[in-house]
């Protein structure tokens, strides 16, 4: 076991833990911070996805001794008041059935409108890829990020 300080949605955490488990579980089991889902446990279906250094990276493989001084952010973390452009767009079209997968859809298509604030529809497509939804929502997806694309928010992810 080691310490491990983290800096995760602008403030500081510790965790003692062995070097190589995975940020997801850090989070989830050692934080409390349950925002982010497991999926498959592979790095394959997005759920657990979350920003270090503002790219979006799967939690469930990337191992806490890897973070460092990098700076996490987790759904939790993307808005003081639920009220980034893509929470609220995601409200707006209706988004979720199940949920399970919103988390990392959402960071994954912040991490693109970062990089991307106005992207085609084709880049969002392939901005997406590989975020699954087990529900489906793959139109109303992309027509969230759509519109939150075009937005005039002031809100962008916290600085951590």
């Amino acid at each position: 076991m080691a310490i491990f300080k983290l800096q995760i949605n602008g403030r500081s955490y510790q965790a003692d833990v062995e070097p190589d488990t995975p940020l997801l579980w850090v989070l989830r089991d050692h934080l409390g911070l349950v925002g982010t889902k497991y999926g498959c446990g592979i790095a394959q279906c997005g759920a657990c996805t979350v920003h270090i250094n503002g790219e979006a990276t799967r939690s469930c493989v990337y191992p806490v001794s890897a973070i460092g001084t990098s700076k996490v952010v987790t759904i939790e973390g993307l808005s003081a008041n639920g009220d980034h452009p893509l929470q609220l767009a995601w409200d707006e079209v209706d988004v979720s059935q199940c949920g399970y997968c919103q988390a990392g859809q959402i960071m994954t298509a912040a991490a693109l409108l970062k990089k991307n604030p106005k992207p085609t529809a084709e880049e969002i497509e392939s901005g997406m890829t590989g975020n699954i939804c087990r529900c489906g929502t793959y139109h109303r997806i992309r027509e969230a990020v759509k519109l939150a694309s075009t937005k005039t928010a002031s809100t962008t992810t916290k600085k951590s």
